[in-house]
Parts: C-alpha cells; structure tokens; sequence
C-alpha cells in the first residue's frame, strides 16, 4: 500500500508511448484560480483592517455591513 504513495508518473513520454502527466488545467481554470487569489487576499486584508476598528465585533460588523 504505502509503494502505490510515493509511486511517482513520469512527465515525459515514456517508450511504450504512454501520454505521461495530461493537463487538466485550461485558461477558464487558471483565471478562476487568479481571481479566486485576489479576492481572497482582500477578504483577508478586510478581516484584519476591521479587527483594528470593531475589535472582538468584527463578525457582527461585517454581517451588519452585508
């Protein structure tokens, strides 16, 4: 069991003309990742801006604001 853990797949091509490592992440995947990065930094960066001003109220500030 634990050989299947640290089985490694090559990324090249092997000789018995196996494809090795396919991509799965398209452009659509990779903006969402992006996007989903910058939004959650600013979340983040809100949490603790907000903590400075309403203290240990911080969530019931935001459930106020939304």
């Amino acid at each position: 069991m634990s050989d299947s853990l640290l089985r490694r797949k090559s990324i090249v091509p092997d000789q018995h003309g196996g494809q090795g490592l396919a991509r799965t992440l398209g452009w659509p995947h990779l903006i969402a990742l992006g996007v989903g990065a910058i939004v959650g930094t600013g979340i983040l960066t809100l949490i603790g801006v907000g903590a400075a001003k309403a203290g240990p109220a911080v969530i019931l500030s935001f459930a106020i604001a939304g």
